[in-house]
Parts: structure tokens; C-alpha cells; sequence
């Protein structure tokens, strides 16, 4: 084979693994919609009942969760903390937002 052979079969396989990234991106934005609909949901309920929108208990389980899961699949578990951090500060962040609304309503 020779060197342009070489570049020609690159390319192919760098488009197969870019077709398969974009598949996973899209993947990955569909999982986290789902997720975010989920946790408005739970919003919803705390407030509703006038429970705390953060949970550091569970938070902190859920991280311990996750590392393992990282290790197991070869992923760096920092990483996942990080990531995971990333999501539950927007999870508070949309709880307060239903509380505060929640409260509004029920005060105005």
C-alpha cells in the first residue's frame, strides 16, 4: 500500500469514527434531557412539599456511585466527579428556580 492508499484509508476511518462520536453526542444530549426532565420533576415534588432542593446525602452517594462506575469502565473517575458535579449544580440551580416559583404562588 502506498502512502496515498494509506491517507485514503485514514480518512475513511477517521469519517466512521466521527459518524460514530456524532451518534454519541447525540445520544449523550438525549440521555441528559431525559435526566433533566426527571430531576424537574423532583423539583416539583420538593417543593411541593417543602423539602430542600439540594440533598448532599444522596449527592454524595451518588458520586461515590459514579467514581466506581468510572473505574469499571476505564473512565477517569475525576472526570466523572467533575461531570457529575457540573449536573447536580444545575439540578439545584432549576430546584431553587421551581421553590422560588412554588413559594410565589402559594404566598402570592
Amino acid at each position: 500500500m502506498n502512502e496515498e492508499q494509506d491517507t485514503s484509508v485514514a480518512r475513511k476511518m477517521l469519517a466512521e469514527y466521527r459518524a460514530s462520536i456524532d451518534n454519541l453526542d447525540a445520544i449523550l444530549i438525549h440521555t441528559l434531557a431525559e435526566r433533566f426532565r426527571c430531576t424537574k420533576a423532583v423539583g416539583v415534588l420538593k417543593a411541593t412539599h417543602g423539602l430542600p432542593p439540594a440533598d448532599p446525602t444522596r449527592e454524595a452517594e451518588q458520586i461515590e456511585r459514579l467514581r466506581r462506575l468510572a473505574k469499571e469502565a476505564n473512565l477517569d473517575p475525576d472526570f466523572a466527579e467533575k461531570f457529575q458535579n457540573f449536573v447536580v449544580r444545575e439540578v439545584i440551580r432549576h430546584h431553587e428556580q421551581i421553590a422560588a416559583a412554588n413559594g410565589a404562588t402559594q404566598n402570592g
